[in-house]
């Protein structure tokens, strides 16, 4: 017993989950703490690009494999089949109508950036090695759940739209463009392109990613408290669980795929996570009679915390007990 309880300990008692809870304790207390909107959006795009392009160099080092391949097709039929599975217990443990279960399922097929950076943070901090190509299967799970979301949305008549508009958001997100195009240079670059950046996207990632889940603890707090009214115990439920089934689909396909310790560790986190970013933007053009303060709420305010308190430390411990 004790083991388990020093691994939590350890892994939330790190600056970065600390700063998120920090967040979480001043939006509660309608604190005034705020962090710039321009402040924020420049830290995001610097973890997109920092953890693309070390991503990109770990590639180089290790070439491309077969288990890269696969990876990449878990990652897209991971993202496609979540849904599904989040539909059904949707149903089973609230009395959401079709069109909200189908926005909020397809939150949980694609995956939160933050919580894959602060994973991957804290298996470099506990000098656990991964497969940089992880950051690629980070990508690819954005768009399949989206897609999920709409069929599932239009079989219950919920007047799903999908046109040339829709595709283009999608595919031009500047999150997916980004980290892609981050991987990609780094991939050319190698180990030289990283010694002419080092200082840059290795030294400061940690003081930049707390600043950044300080903010996304704002951000969670404030999104709990304005639309509590909305969120029944079933939706908390829900919230919780689905990240834990979630971990367990991840587990597998890296246990499939052969993948080390830290690499299942990233799988579990990237099935385990719900998209607060990509999807919302997709499904306000998609489904525009969906309630966002119930997708944005439980994506953002209830299993992002979640997972950065409890979940990390759980799929840490099952990784290293299957890997």
């Amino acid at each position: 017993m004790t083991a388990p309880l020093d691994m939590l300990a350890s892994n939330l008692l790190v600056p970065t989950i600390l700063f998120f809870m920090l967040g979480i304790v001043a939006a509660v207390m309608r604190s005034d703490l705020s962090i710039p909107t321009g402040a924020a959006k420049l830290m995001s795009i610097y973890l997109l690009f920092a953890i693309g392009f070390k991503g990109g160099v770990s590639l180089s080092e290790n070439g491309f494999s077969g288990t890269l391949l696969g990876s990449l097709m878990a990652g897209a039929i991971l993202s496609f089949a979540m849904p599904f599975v989040a539909f059904g217990l949707l149903r089973l443990l609230t009395r959401l109508d079709t069109l909200n279960a189908a926005a909020v399922a397809g939150h949980y097929g694609s995956i939160s950036i933050v919580t894959f950076v602060t994973a991957a943070n804290l298996l470099e901090g506990q000098g656990i090695p991964s497969e940089g190509y992880i950051v690629a299967v980070a990508a690819v799970m954005e768009v399949p759940a989206i897609m999920s979301a709409l069929w599932l949305a239009a079989r219950g008549n919920g007047g799903a739209k999908v046109d040339s508009e829709l595709i283009r958001d999608i595919l031009g997100n500047g999150s997916i463009v980004l980290l892609i195009g981050s991987f990609v240079i780094g991939a050319i670059t190698g180990k030289e392109g990283l010694a002419q950046v080092d200082t840059f996207i290795v030294v400061p990632f940690t003081g930049v990613l707390c600043l950044f889940l300080l903010d996304m603890g704002l951000s969670a707090g404030r999104s709990v408290m304005q639309h509590r009214r909305d969120v029944t115990a079933g939706l908390v439920a829900f919230g919780c669980i689905m990240p834990v089934v979630g971990s367990g689909f991840g587990m597998v396909a890296a246990l499939l795929l052969g993948l080390s310790q830290g690499g299942t560790f990233l799988m579990m986190t990237l099935a385990a996570s719900a998209s607060y970013i990509a999807v919302p933007a997709a499904l306000r053009i998609a489904l525009p009679e969906a309630r966002p303060g119930i997708y944005l709420t439980l994506s953002l305010g209830i299993t992002f915390p979640f997972n950065l308190t409890l979940g990390l430390p759980l799929y840490s411990a099952l990784s290293a007990l299957v890997a």
